[in-house]
């Protein structure tokens, strides 16, 4: 990547998006903050901007990832903004939640796999017309997760047997396998998609509203992510799983191919976006 990459980071108000943010405005990238709070990317952009000595303050785009409306509004907003998307951090998404309470989006969809997967899907698909007008090669980074659990296709609303654990874990594995499919659909010369486990409870705002004792640190984490969005070395690799910055093993099934049609083509009903890979 460049100094001056566009890059996206989304939920980049708050924890890991926030420190990202930071360490890529050190780098000279030209960021576009989203957030679904619009005072607090205010104060994001303008504590950026000073911390780092820009002439700008870096770009800021809302929307409530719980719905898709909303999605599909931002990724016209962003489109009218640039002409070209050097990196798509996918970072937005909710925790597993202090309590077991099923919540559901706007749509009506399970709370955690609208926020934490459809939304990101959604917003990826419209982008890559941006992606793939980088010229240089385009990357894609999904920030998900080692907890994962098997994407259950008879109840993926989990309206049975709804734990806030099961819920986060399906929404994260999902993430990484319809990585793994986009990165099999885009030449790794235009576009490049991976997936990582930034860091185990790390302390933001997620892990704090669960109530969970930190594990590892903020800088290590945004440290791993920040790897995948500049190294270099990471030109044309493509769908692959890190935890943290090692290579490592997914859940299974997410390698499986017709489990990767089966979320592909779900997806794509649930949330109307065209399918912009075939």
């Amino acid at each position: 990547m460049t100094s001056n990459a566009t890059i996206l980071i989304t939920g980049a108000t708050d924890g890991h998006g926030r420190a990202l943010a930071e360490h890529l405005a050190a780098d000279g990238a030209r960021l576009l903050l989203h957030g679904r709070d619009q005072a607090k990317l205010d104060q994001s952009a303008a504590e950026i901007a000073e911390r780092h000595g820009l002439d700008e303050a870096p770009v800021t785009v809302r929307a409530d990832f719980a719905d898709l409306a909303q999605v599909r509004a931002l990724a016209e907003e962003i489109a009218g903004l640039i002409d070209r998307l050097d990196v798509l951090v996918n970072n937005a998404g909710i925790g597993f939640g202090a309590t077991d309470q099923r919540d559901t989006s706007a749509d009506g969809y399970e709370l955690r796999f609208a926020v934490n997967y459809l939304a990101s899907f959604d917003l990826t698909l419209r982008l890559l017309p941006l992606l793939h007008d980088n010229g240089d090669g385009a990357r894609i980074v999904n920030v998900a997760s080692i907890g994962q659990a098997p994407i259950d296709f008879d109840d993926v609303m989990l309206e049975h047997g709804y734990t806030g654990t099961r819920a986060y874990g399906q929404s994260k594995l999902a993430l990484i396998t319809a990585g793994f499919r986009l990165a099999q659909q885009l030449p790794a010369e235009q576009v490049t998609v991976n997936s990582l486990h930034p860091g185990t409870f790390m302390p933001t705002k997620i892990v704090r509203e669960a109530g969970q004792d930190t594990v590892d640190s903020l800088e290590a984490g945004q440290n791993a992510t920040h790897r995948l969005v500049t190294d270099p070395a990471l030109d044309q690799v493509t769908g692959r799983f890190y935890n943290r910055s090692d290579v490592a093993r997914a859940h299974e099934s997410a390698y499986d191919a017709e489990v990767q049609r089966r979320l592909w083509q779900l997806s794509l009903d649930l949330t109307g976006t065209p399918d912009l890979t075939t």
